[in-house]
């Protein structure tokens, strides 16, 4: 792990963040369910990309960047905490923000996510329905450049192999925690989407030879398509931290039966997870990510995918800002 130690990084978050259990969730599914507390990271609330963006920042300030630019939904946790980040390293903040079709509109244009990129100084682009947002913003890097800017282009949830060895990092947090607490976890489930969460997991745990599947509840697309873009940045991690790539073969789980109808629109289940966690333990999950996520979790335990008494790590990537964009589905 010596390249991954050299790596440019700035410290961002609150580390390690804690690994709770969920005694009241617990009893009710007959399993032990601990929660990794990522939603904890400081950073505008915290959530997961703030990992991310340790690296990514620490990549951007070596390259000597101004701006940044980055891609994603209107509620996007990440572009919150990109426009944070950059208020806290003094970078101008570029955001690329899409509609989503088919979710609730009643606060979604102007409360959650988007009121907090505001209110960290970003300067907000609103593509046409269909637009390329990721070429958009290329091209936004170009007018930039022209400018006399230096730009950084930040991949959809900082996603890339360097936004992925945030979650190297929180793999050894993990091992060590559950040593700590002379605890082993039969199995991690996490919300994928970008994919780079899921994959850096993955990395950290093959760098120390530990075998828990981590199965990735989908946000969005299908459980084939997730699970090839997961185990491509798998690999691409591998290499960048010169580790045998032949390693990712079989470790990528995926289930796409979360989904619902799409990318940001709630389901029935999701709702269902939210109230729960918020009513037994006083969690808040989002309808995004985490909902979706611990909506697998509980249909787990009832389908019997997950045996009772197993001890069932959740990753809570955060995303709770958004709640409040989706206050009507409550």
């Amino acid at each position: 792990m010596s390249v991954f130690e050299q790596l440019n990084r700035v410290v961002i978050s609150h580390q390690p963040t804690p690994i709770e259990a969920m005694p009241r969730l617990s009893e009710k599914l007959g399993v032990n369910v601990f929660i990794k507390r990522d939603d904890c990271t400081g950073l505008a609330g915290g959530g997961n990309k703030t990992r991310k963006l340790e690296y990514l920042i620490g990549e951007a300030k070596s390259k000597g960047a101004d701006t940044l630019i980055t891609v994603g939904g209107i509620q996007s946790n990440h572009a919150r905490q990109t426009a944070a980040a950059a208020a806290k390293f003094g970078f101008d903040c570029e955001l690329v923000l899409e509609d989503v079709p088919g979710t609730v509109k009643q606060d979604y244009y102007a409360n959650g996510n988007i009121l907090l990129d505001k209110l960290f100084g970003a300067k907000i682009h609103r593509p046409e329905l269909g637009t390329d947002c990721l070429e958009y913003a290329y091209e936004l890097e170009k007018k930039l450049i022209k400018s006399g800017k230096t730009p950084f282009v930040i991949p959809l949830g900082g996603s890339s192999v360097v936004g992925s060895m945030g979650y190297v990092r929180c793999a050894n947090e993990i091992i060590k925690q559950a040593k700590d607490m002379s605890q082993q976890f039969d199995k991690i489930l996490v919300a994928t989407g970008s994919a780079g969460t899921q994959a850096g997991l993955l990395t950290g745990l093959i760098a120390h030879s530990v075998n828990i599947p981590v199965i990735g509840i989908c946000v969005s697309q299908d459980t084939e398509t997730k699970k090839d873009l997961v185990e491509a940045l798998l690999i691409e991690s591998l290499n960048y931290l010169d580790m045998a790539s032949g390693s990712a073969t079989g470790r990528v789980i995926t289930d796409g039966a979360y989904v619902g109808e799409g990318y940001g629109i709630h389901t029935t289940q999701t709702v269902e997870a939210i109230n729960l966690c918020a009513q037994l333990e006083g969690v808040l999950l989002d309808p995004v990510y985490t909902g979706k996520g611990m909506a697998g979790l509980i249909d787990y335990c009832r389908s019997g995918k997950i045996k009772q008494g197993e001890n069932i790590l959740f990753i809570h990537t955060g995303g709770s800002q958004g709640l409040f964009a989706y206050s009507e589905i409550f």
